[in-house]
């Protein structure tokens, strides 16, 4: 069993390897599932140059936001960026690209790119700019862009419960893009709340299986609300 235990004991140790320039895909929606302490762990390292691929860059002070701080951010790809004024500050100065991808295109990038699919066509006949940019392919009438996989150096993740072998499973809506990074990155870290002993998870329920994982750590949250709405007094 030593041999598959997936378990590391800091979160130091979950990120050794990550280097300047690196691509790294991130979970999360909004900041629901967000791998909160892996992102702390990289401002940490204060590792420079990223690339980033997450459906948003999270908000100033928490999540991703934390990363433009110090512009440890080169690009990000992203099909939400509107709740972070540090991160529009950084791109109408130039100090950070952008590059905005239809939410469903962005998912389907992770996906193709964890089931080793180089490409693929979504048919978006109605982005004519961009069109102009990529290029097309016809199939029974229709014309559709061909769109390129992602695939990141480092795939950081947030779980419900994990085994030591890296089985995954995820909690409700914070499951969002959290399993299609896992699949898609040369070396997949998982936090989680919870890590049980093998055979305690029930097959069924298991989202990510363990061979996409390579490192699991236990980490605690605090789960951030990005907004919160009640109702007036009156």
């Amino acid at each position: 069993m030593a041999g598959f235990d997936k378990v590391v004991a800091s979160y130091e140790e979950a990120m050794t390897g990550l280097e300047d320039g690196m691509t790294i895909l991130a979970g999360g929606f909004g900041l629901c599932g967000i791998p909160e302490n892996l992102i702390a762990e990289i401002k940490r390292k204060g590792t420079r140059d990223l690339t980033i691929v997450s459906n948003n860059c999270g908000v100033d002070g928490f999540g991703l936001g934390i990363l433009l701080e110090d512009k440890q951010v080169r690009k990000m790809v992203s099909s939400y960026v509107g709740e972070n004024a540090l991160f529009e500050k950084q791109l109408l100065n130039g100090e950070l690209e952008v590059e905005l991808t239809p939410q469903g295109t962005l998912a389907e990038k992770m996906r193709a790119g964890g089931a080793g699919i180089p490409a693929f066509t979504p048919q978006q006949a109605w982005v004519r700019q961009l069109q102009k940019a990529k290029e097309t392919k016809e199939f029974h009438g229709r014309e559709y862009l061909l769109e390129e996989a992602i695939v990141g150096d480092f795939a950081i993740v947030k779980g419900w419960k994990a085994d030591r072998y890296g089985n995954v499973i995820y909690r409700h809506t914070a499951q969002n893009f959290n399993p299609l990074a896992a699949t898609a990155g040369k070396i997949t870290v998982v936090e989680v709340e919870e890590i049980v002993e093998v055979g305690e998870l029930d097959p069924a329920h298991i989202h990510t299986p363990g061979i996409y994982v390579n490192r699991v750590v236990l980490g605690t949250f605090e789960k951030r609300i990005e907004k919160r709405t009640v109702k007036s007094a009156e």
